[in-house]
């Protein structure tokens, strides 16, 4: 069945790699269908993988090889909740040590420009502190952190 809402992400030809690569990383991610040119277009031949159709932690998604015409930016990003330190290091580094770069709190992109905000709970947690002075503590943590450190995020929050 056809999502009534799918993100479509433009890949310049590696749409299925990228699309497996998120399948190995993430849970309740899958490669569901690749569609093949029926004819030549601007960037492929008749019989090139012009989608691939995937779900990414239980989103639906397509990946358009759609050439060099467009990059992708910060603009959109997947918002992964962690729950421990375990989890935000082991997605941090899949991402990062395939080709991905490491950027600011918690953002990295990876090998295909696609941004990622591995984001632990505990982080989202401290920000909605009723405590504000608590919060902004965290917050002044994180934003000294590349991949975030939870027992830092959670020391900052103690005072």
């Amino acid at each position: 069945m056809i999502p009534k809402n799918t993100i479509c992400l433009w890949y310049e030809r590696d749409a299925l790699e990228a699309a497996t690569f998120y399948a190995k990383t993430f849970p309740d991610s899958s490669v569901d269908a690749t569609v093949r040119a029926p004819g030549d277009y601007p960037d492929g031949k008749e019989g090139d993988i012009l989608t691939v159709d995937f779900t990414v932690m239980g989103i639906p998604c397509v990946g358009l090889n759609g050439g060099t015409a467009f990059k992708q930016s910060e603009a959109f990003s997947f918002q992964v909740a962690t729950d421990d330190q375990e989890e935000t290091d082991r997605l941090w580094n899949a991402i990062v040590g395939n080709g991905g770069k490491e950027s600011e709190c918690g953002w990295c992109k990876d090998k295909w420009g696609v941004s990622w905000q591995i984001t632990p709970r505990a982080l989202t947690e401290a920000y909605k502190d009723p405590d504000r002075a608590a919060a902004k503590r965290a917050f002044d943590a994180m934003m000294t952190m590349r991949k975030i450190d939870i027992a830092r995020i959670e020391a900052a929050r103690r005072g």
